[in-house]
This record gives structure tokens, C-alpha cells and sequence, in this order.
């Protein structure tokens, strides 16, 4: 643990915001998860406890150490349960109004001490920074998902974040255990600069009757030694979130390489985001799925 950092505030207990709790507690903080209702932090607590027995089942963890960590993790009900936190985390929807409003009303409550990160993949650190009463201790840290297993976590720092900020953040990360790759402040910084350009040309191989989902997905495997195929990490992934991070890319850096595959668009359109709505480039519905198209 960190001398200056003890509690951390999470805002959002879906998918990443659940994982960041996870790894958190593990390291020995209280943690304090907050969301919209009782109901999605309960829902992202149970995801903790489920994906910690996975960890127990493979020799990761022991059931004391899971047993100690969950007990960390407090529901937070309002902003206001987070004012003691010396870090918070926004890990809510990769939308940047959703965002701006999550620190209009965090700011306030907390200790101007306080640091704040924004796990975004994608949004400008230094436009979200200047949102906030303290753009010099805001930092963008993006865990990658899921939390538990993946190594690395990109730090990105806004054109204002102090170095205090930044070598604090760097030690909490590494108190996780995590590997650290730092980033400019550049839409979609690294990982998703290459990564989501790449889905967008799968959809696009795809969109073109260049191949079916299972032929793209194999060649990729197959083919590039990825461990699973473009589409199938696209719905993972979620597609809405593919699409925002392509729309991001697009319109920051004016380029029409990065323009959103039509294909994606239909399919976000459709409702079929990919793993968590049931259907996506593969019916989640079918055991083993079956490609849409």
C-alpha cells in the first residue's frame, strides 16, 4: 500500500469499476464502490466474490485473503459516502457528458487533497481534467479489462497533472502488482490507438464479404497467434464501447482511417452490443455461439 493513499472511492461497479475493486482490496485498501442504485453495486460486489472463488479454484488466491478483501469493499450510496476517499476512480460508461457530471458533483464533496483518475480508454485527460476544481492532481489511470488477469495499466497524464500526482499514481499501480506503460494524452492513448483500429478493419473484412465472422476469427487465431479472433474480442469488449472509442479516434485525430465500420454502427443500433446483451458478431443465446452472419 501506498503512504498517501488508503482509501479509494470507485465510481461505476459495472465490469471495470468491479474489477478495479477486486485488485484494490486485494492489495490491502478500503475500497468504496459507488453507482447509481444499491441494486448495480450489490450486482458488482457479487461479480468480486465470484470472480475471487474463480481465483481460489485456481490456486491464485486463498480463501482468507478473498475473505479479508471483500470485507473492505463498502457500499458507498451517495458521492457524499466517497468524501474521505484519498483517490477515486471514475470508472462509469465511456461517454464524456456522463463524465463531466460524475465530477461536477464528486469535487465538491471531497478533500481538496484528494487525487482523482478516470479509468476512460479513450476520452482526453486534459479536457476531462479541466472539468474538475484540481486538474493538477487528476490523472487518467485505464486499467484493462478483465481487471483480475490483465497485467497492464496505461497511465496518462492531462497537461496539468503534477508530477506528485503522477508518482503517486505510478505507486499505487504498482502495489496492485500491475505492469505500468505511460501515455500521452492522445485519443485512445496506446493500447486502443492500435487495438481498435484493427476490430474496426475485422468489421470492415467482414461488412465486405471478405470472410465470414468464423473464417476472420480463425485467421486471426490461427493466422496472428491471437489468442481469440477480432469480432469475438469486439463483443467481449462490448460494441457500443468499440464504436465510442472509433468515434473518438475519428473525430480527434480528423483521419478517415479511423471512421466507424457501418457494420459496427448497424450492430449498435440493433441493441446487439456483443456478450452482455446476448448477441453481437456471435448469438450468445446458442451454447457454443453461434456467428449472426
Amino acid at each position: 500500500m501506498t503512504s498517501t493513499i488508503r482509501t479509494v472511492g470507485i465510481v461505476g461497479a459495472g465490469q471495470m469499476g468491479s474489477g478495479i475493486a477486486h485488485v484494490t482490496a486485494v492489495a490491502g485498501y478500503q475500497v468504496k464502490l459507488y453507482d447509481i442504485s444499491r441494486e448495480r453495486i450489490e450486482a458488482g460486489i457479487a461479480t468480486v466474490s465470484g470472480n475471487m472463488a474463480r481465483q481460489i479454484a485456481s490456486g491464485k488466491l486463498d480463501e482468507k485473503t478473498r475473505r479479508e478483501a471483500l470485507a473492505r469493499i463498502t457500499p458507498a450510496d451517495t458521492l457524499e459516502d466517497l468524501a474521505d476517499s484519498d483517490l477515486v476512480i471514475e470508472a462509469a460508461t465511456e461517454d464524456e457528458a456522463i463524465k463531466r457530471k460524475i465530477f461536477a458533483k464528486l469535487c465538491p464533496v471531497l478533500n481538496p487533497e484528494a487525487l482523482i483518475a478516470t479509468n476512460t480508454s479513450s476520452i482526453s485527460i486534459t479536457r476531462l481534467a479541466a472539468q474538475t476544481d484540481r486538474p493538477e492532481r487528476f490523472i487518467g489511470i485505464h486499467f484493462m479489462n478483465p481487471v483480475p488477469v490483465m497485467k497492464l495499466v496505461e497511465i496518462i497524464r492531462g497537461i496539468a497533472t503534477e508530477d506528485a500526482t503522477f508518482e503517486a499514481a505510478r505507486a499505487f499501480v504498482e502495489s496492485l502488482d500491475k505492469t505500468i506503460t505511460v501515455a500521452e494524452d492522445f485519443p485512445a492513448f496506446i493500447v486502443n490507438r492500435i487495438l481498435m483500429p484493427m476490430i474496426n478493419e475485422a468489421i470492415y473484412t467482414l461488412y465486405e464479404g471478405v470472410g465470414s465472422v468464423e473464417a476472420i476469427d480463425t485467421a486471426m487465431k490461427l493466422g496472428a497467434n491471437h489468442p481469440m479472433g477480432p469480432l469475438q474480442l469486439a463483443d467481449f469488449i462490448g460494441l457500443d464501447t468499440c464504436l465510442s472509442i472509433m468515434q473518438v479516434l475519428y473525430e480527434g485525430l480528423a483521419d478517415s482511417k479511423y471512421r466507424p465500420c457501418p457494420l459496427l454502427v448497424k450492430y449498435v443500433e440493433a441493441g446487439w452490443l456483443g456478450r452482455k446483451t446476448g448477441r453481437g458478431f456471435y448469438d450468445y443465446r446458442e451454447d457454443p455461439p453461434v456467428p449472426t452472419r
